[in-house]
């Protein structure tokens, strides 16, 4: 629950008011969105999606949509202009509608939207621009339509790791449905989306925000029943949880949990309580209790006061990835969305741990409620809303190896289960980067596409020395091999010598980045 105006930015609910009598966030009229998947893979169809919250309020009628959609440096007399007659009833709490965008060919877009929309109570119709929220200027959507499809190391799966569906929802914030993000993870080009609601969330009511339900389970059931009933099964969803869990020093850390058979509490910094906001339960207790793969969300991301002394949130430590238990940690989440400081720092943690000899896996995700292709939020309740193009879904990927079997059978949960407890995997906004052992050698391969920038900046290599009596060095090796402007095809191979451990970062030439996780000896 956001109450503090840094937070990270998802759907923005306008209508909650503290039961205070004024709010100026609030219109007599349901959050209405365009949102859509910020690119398209070859052969995907670009949909557009009409976003509807609290129409069961301010029942409407969208009657028609208007949709411009202007190429990258395309004179305005180029652009496509398309009215699309709607006639949709609204008065549900959450709306979807797929509008699909056909005939769009390869390249960069400006997609402008407005839709007429008539009020059912009195009649009154009005025009709105991308959305119905106060005081946002109307933002367009982007859309960059793949003219080659994504890299990807072959035997791989690609993954979001941290969203949000409309199960995840409160005062100021909710997610998309499962069908919205198969939709869209199939036009980003994923393979699995792992659905990590937060815990607390499933132990209040969806009518009153601030009233704990009798039991979170049925909550949790139906985003389980919800997934299993989608027409299609790929790309496939996993419903997770994204647990407040308790550190080492009693603090609220997020904890995001890989299809878990039961429901883990986690209730510490749900905002309901007001000071009351302990953990409930701590990291050992929760990996005592669930065989599921669980890792560290956003470990170091920086916080504010309220967050820190009043939320009673702090930051992952060595002491909480459990590693002396039989359950532990099994990565750690440090690329959330963006490459901020929080990642810096996560990143910094990581190879911390690296150098201890726990080959934790490297884990990207966004952290998306709903959010396909940009953000809005509310900035301080009731009083200003907010826009980013940050925690975009599916823009940050896990890419996993899977054994042999499971990549021949087909993606399913048992596969990922054994592809998260290897070692190898990479992280990645774009361009495909992982390695191969053979004997005393690694191999480093790296791959990017014309879309990324038909080149990589850097490939570069790091490792740690292994000393004569075994021990490993206090850091890493940077730069132990470096390609500056290498190919859109690049290969290295890398003798281990008397090295723990090697990994790698390349950048391509259009700014995208990727990581492999650690290659250790034996």
């Amino acid at each position: 629950m956001i109450f503090a105006p840094w937070e990270k930015l998802h759907y923005a609910e306008t209508h909650f008011k503290f039961k205070l009598p004024w709010s100026l966030l609030f219109r007599p009229w349901p959050e209405i969105i365009a949102d859509m998947a910020f690119q398209a893979v070859p052969g995907e169809t670009p949909v557009l999606w009409i976003v509807l919250r609290d129409a069961n309020r301010f029942p409407v009628v969208l009657e028609q949509a208007k949709v411009t959609i202007a190429a990258q440096d395309a004179p305005r007399s180029a652009w496509d202009v398309r009215e699309i007659p709607l006639n949709i009833e609204a008065t549900q709490q959450f709306e979807f509608h797929p509008l699909p965008l056909e005939r769009i060919q390869p390249g960069r877009y400006c997609i402008y939207v407005e839709f007429t929309v008539k009020r059912i109570a009195d009649g009154k119709v009005r025009t709105f621009r991308r959305w119905s929220l106060p005081g946002l200027r109307a933002e367009p959507l982007t859309l960059q339509v793949l003219s080659e499809a994504l890299p990807k190391a072959p035997g791989y799966a690609a993954g979001e790791m941290h969203c949000h569906t409309h199960y995840s929802a409160d005062h100021v914030e909710f997610g998309a449905t499962p069908k919205v993000f198969q939709q869209a993870a199939k036009a980003v080009g994923l393979d699995f989306v792992c659905c990590t609601d937060h815990a607390y969330d499933f132990a209040f009511t969806t009518e009153d925000y601030t009233r704990e339900a009798e039991s979170p389970m049925p909550r949790f059931q139906a985003l389980r029943d919800e997934i299993a009933a989608l027409p299609e099964k790929y790309p496939l969803l996993l419903a997770g949880e994204e647990v407040s869990a308790g550190n080492s020093k009693g603090e609220n850390v997020h904890m995001t949990v890989l299809a878990p058979d039961e429901y883990l509490p986690g209730l510490g910094d749900c905002g309901r309580y007001w000071l009351d906001n302990m953990p409930t339960r701590k990291i050992p207790d929760h990996l005592k209790v669930t065989g599921a793969h669980c890792f560290a969300a956003h470990p170091m991301q920086p916080m504010g006061i309220i967050e820190k002394f009043v939320f009673r949130r702090g930051y992952w430590s060595h002491k909480d990835l459990n590693l002396d238990a039989t359950h532990k940690i099994r990565g750690i989440q440090f690329w959330n969305g963006m490459k901020d400081e929080g990642f810096m720092l996560g990143r910094e943690f990581w190879i911390s741990e690296l150098g201890k000899e726990n080959y934790l896996l490297p884990i990207g995700g966004n952290d998306a409620h709903g959010d396909l292709n940009d953000t809005t939020a509310v900035g301080f309740p009731l009083l200003t809303l907010k826009h980013s193009r940050d925690h975009v879904f599916g823009k940050v990927r896990t890419v996993v190896k899977l054994e042999e079997q499971g990549a021949k059978d087909g993606l399913s949960l048992e596969g990922l289960n054994e592809a998260f407890a290897s070692d190898n995997c990479y992280i990645t906004d774009g361009p495909a980067l992982w390695w191969e052992r053979d004997g005393k050698r690694i191999h480093f391969h790296a791959r990017c596409t014309n879309d990324m920038g038909g080149c990589f900046r850097y490939i570069r290599i790091f490792g740690r020395k292994r000393k004569i009596d075994g021990k490993i060095a206090d850091k890493e090796v940077v730069d132990l091999h470096s390609m500056v402007l290498a190919r859109a095809s690049s290969d290295i191979t890398m003798d281990f010598e008397d090295y723990a451990y090697l990994r790698a970062e390349c950048k391509t030439a259009a700014g995208h980045f990727a990581m492999t996780s650690a290659a250790k000896v034996g």
